[in-house]
């Protein structure tokens, strides 16, 4: 059983959020002012990453622990449990400790069972749980505007918005707790993904005129070439001039946070009401970040590029450290083991995060644990060539696509980060090279550069490290491996178990 002073957990998620999108971190405008003064009261990490820039291989990543390499989900065509290869994951760890478990939102992947919970409530980018006419015709809307921008408020009220509902279920959830026992809520909002869309006031909010200038357009998607050509391409032929609406598609992006950020402060106000603020960690993060307009694109899908890989992540609550974290380099596969060693239970073989609650609770840890961390991109096999034009699970004609396409995602790719370098190795002997503190929007490969011999021998090895330890540990057979504390491989000190 649980200790009766556990924490509650509230875990935040939502969709598609580029981390360097709020004026905590530097962006002009205000988009999202209660996660900031939260973020000022406890932990932001400014490099969190995501194992995979793609909703189901990501969240199966912080349900798991695990790279998607690992857990076999590489596309997000997967979502059956019987495809994920793992071993306890969040919820059996949380379950097992005693934990009330509480799901209100977008789910996208495997762990979607409403058996599975006390209590659920799923929504997805264009299909809600709707029980009155308004919301049955709220849904229809987001049908039709055949995923945005749109360039008029949409309209409804801002009360028929998913993430209004998530949390006014998430609510409803945590009220009808018993209060004998801990809670993990995972409250989950599909936004701020397409369809871009958003009700009055948000969406007069931030106007066109004041969004800030974007650092790449459709030309660099051009340069660059391979996936990013082709989806360039292949966005302009399903609706051409599609790239004029840009500052729309930014100030309605803007617009979306600050509605979430309004949810979220709503949630947690409400937690402050029922006296629950003071013993609940509060996570909030996203599952990938998006491209708002940066090399003409939309969405996501072409490589791993920051604004797709760097996703926010902010903890909060009693015993966290007030900190910034601009040095240690962290994973959305972190969060399973973080979560462990909060209750007290025992990291699961199997995972291969790294816990990160010394970290948050102001103790001592290894920095080179920290260094440096890998993404992975791609569904297997190779890459298709620049004028390839395969089979496609939606039609070439009309205005639909999917930009997690057989062209945009065959082939594997190891994404490694470290200081202010970044490293791509790609299946077929090809590499990228950035500098990201010169090139922050990897426009110049310097894979090439033989002034750089040394820094890419060093950061190969350091890809080939996390490639050992990306080794699966399961299935366990009769022996038992020697595991290491808080899944920390990288220290000198003795930290085997």
């Amino acid at each position: 059983m649980t200790c009766p002073t556990a924490p509650n957990i509230v875990l935040c998620m939502s969709d598609q959020v580029r981390a360097d999108f709020t004026k905590g971190v530097g962006f002009e405008l205000d988009t999202m002012p209660f996660l900031d003064s939260l973020a000022a009261r406890g932990t932001r990490f400014r490099r969190a990453y995501t194992t995979a820039p793609a909703c189901v291989p990501a969240r199966t990543s912080l349900l798991t622990g695990r790279w998607p390499s690992t857990h076999r989900v590489r596309q997000n065509s997967s979502t059956d449990a019987a495809q994920v290869s793992r071993g306890d994951d969040l919820v059996d760890v949380l379950r097992g400790a005693g934990y009330q478990l509480f799901y209100a939102g977008k789910t996208h992947m495997y762990r979607d069972n409403p058996a599975e919970y006390d209590a659920f409530s799923e929504y997805g980018h264009t299909k809600a749980p709707d029980s009155t006419t308004e919301q049955r015709a709220f849904t229809a809307y987001l049908n039709s505007v055949d995923m945005g921008p749109t360039t008029a408020p949409t309209p409804f009220p801002a009360q028929q918005q998913y993430p209004y509902r998530i949390v006014s279920d998430a609510i409803q959830q945590i009220d009808a707790r018993d209060p004998d026992k801990p809670f993990f809520a995972f409250v989950s909002t599909p936004e701020p993904h397409n369809p871009y869309q958003v009700s009055e006031p948000y969406y007069s909010m931030f106007s066109e005129d004041e969004i800030p200038e974007r650092l790449t357009g459709p030309a660099d998607a051009e340069a660059k070439g391979g996936a990013y050509k082709w989806l360039r391409d292949l966005v302009e032929e399903k609706r051409p001039g599609y790239d004029g609406l840009w500052r729309r598609y930014r100030a309605t992006y803007c617009g979306m946070l600050r509605l979430i950020d309004d949810q979220w402060r709503r949630l947690v106000d409400h937690l402050k009401e029922q006296g629950l603020y003071e013993n609940t960690l509060l996570i909030f993060l996203a599952d990938h970040g998006d491209y708002t307009a940066e090399y003409g694109l939309q969405r996501k899908g072409a490589g791993i590029p920051e604004v797709l890989a760097n996703v926010p992540l902010i903890v909060h609550g009693r015993g966290i450290e007030v900190r910034d974290n601009k040095t240690d380099f962290v994973s959305i596969a972190d969060i399973l083991p973080t979560v462990c060693e909060a209750i007290g239970r025992p990291i699961p073989l199997g995972v291969q995060g790294r816990s990160l609650w010394q970290m948050l609770t102001g103790s001592d840890y290894p920095a080179a644990e920290f260094a440096d961390i890998v993404t992975e991109r791609g569904f297997g096999g190779l890459p298709y060539p620049a004028d390839a034009r395969p089979p496609l699970h939606f039609p070439y004609e009309g205005s639909r696509y999917d930009e997690l396409n057989s062209v945009t995602q065959s082939g594997s790719s190891r994404m490694l980060r470290h200081d202010h370098w970044k490293l791509y190795e790609h299946v077929g002997d090809v590499g990228e090279l950035y500098d990201l503190g010169k090139d922050p929007m990897e426009l110049h490969n310097r894979w090439d550069d033989p002034s750089l011999r040394k820094v890419k021998a060093d950061l190969m090895q350091r890809l080939q490290r996390w490639a050992v330890r990306l080794t699966d540990d399961l299935p366990k057979g009769v022996y038992e491996p020697r595991l290491a504390r808080h899944n920390w491989y990288r220290t000198s000190e003795d930290d085997g178990a």
